[in-house]
Formats: C-alpha cells, structure tokens, sequence
C-alpha cells in the first residue's frame, strides 16, 4: 500500500464487485478510483472481532473521520455512490461503461506535463503531513522549483500562442 502512494505516477483503482478489507485499502491507497455502479465497499473484519487496523491507515486519509470510523466499526457495506459522496472514490459507472471511466482519467493525465504530474503527486502526498504553515512554505518552495521547469515555459508559450502544448518530458 505504501509503495502506491510513493510512485511517482498517479495510481488508478478500478472497482468491480465487492471490495473489501485489503481491497477497501487498496481504492483507498490509490489517488484516484472510478468504480462500476455494483461495486460495494466495506471493512467488515469487525464483524468476525477484528478490528481492520491496517485499512483504516488509508481510510483515515481519505475519508472524514466519522465516515471512516462509521465504515470501521459497523462493517457495513457502502454502495459507489455513497463512496463517491464521502470521498472515497472519484467516479461511478455503469458496468458497460467502466472501462472508458476508467481510461479517461490517465488520457486526461498523460496529456498534462509528467514533470508537474510528478511534482504535484510527490508535493501533495508529503505536504499532508506538515502543519499548515510549514506545508504553505513547502507547496510554495516546490511551485518555485516547478516554474523553472522546460515544460512551463512550453505550457506558457502554448497557451499564448493558442496552441496545444509540446511537452519536452514524457
């Protein structure tokens, strides 16, 4: 689960049936998830006396504290579009349209530059825990690195000149 959160690309969940437990932590691990309107999601190792220690870690950053504690102490299952309201996935599809919900989202992605996909996922996930003055200094340290990159002054000409982007980094 931590190496999820450490790549230095965005991870995509795709949810079909039930997700639960390790599977629940996993759509929670991933910095985007699209899920097929059946999917259910729930940690239920409450259930059998085990409380599902290790999900919550990832539950717990994703999710409102009393959503997550809700999810970890009843073991109930949540529906995707109760998922979806609490934050815990981006997305909802119809089963026929799953696979295009899902692919959108990297298509969208691949065509922004990877140096700021790449600063923006390794600044996010570090600045989550820093205090709100020292992640403001970090967020804007990294945003001055950002700016002397190739691909912002690309970004910039192309948006000036009305043109798509040539991205110099892939």
């Amino acid at each position: 689960m931590q190496s999820i959160v450490s790549l230095p690309v965005p991870g995509i969940a795709k949810v079909q049936g039930i997700a639960t437990a390790a599977g629940c932590q996993l759509v929670a691990s991933c910095d985007l998830a699209v899920a097929a309107s059946s999917a259910r999601f729930a940690v239920s190792g409450i259930n059998v006396g085990l409380f599902c220690s290790t999900p919550a870690v990832a539950l717990s950053r994703n999710l409102p504290r009393k959503r997550a504690m809700e999810m970890l102490l009843t073991g109930e299952f949540i529906r995707p579009d109760t998922a979806d309201e609490w934050g815990l996935i981006n997305r909802v599809a119809e089963e026929s349209e799953l696979d295009g919900a899902v692919a959108a989202l990297p298509s969208s992605i691949c065509a922004k530059s990877a140096v700021a996909v790449r600063t923006g996922k390794a600044m996010f996930a570090r600045q989550l825990a820093m205090p709100l003055e020292e992640a403001y200094a970090f967020a804007g340290e990294t945003m001055a690195c950002n700016m002397l990159a190739d691909d912002v002054a690309e970004g910039i000409d192309a948006f000036i000149e009305k043109r798509p982007p040539n991205w110099r980094h892939r």
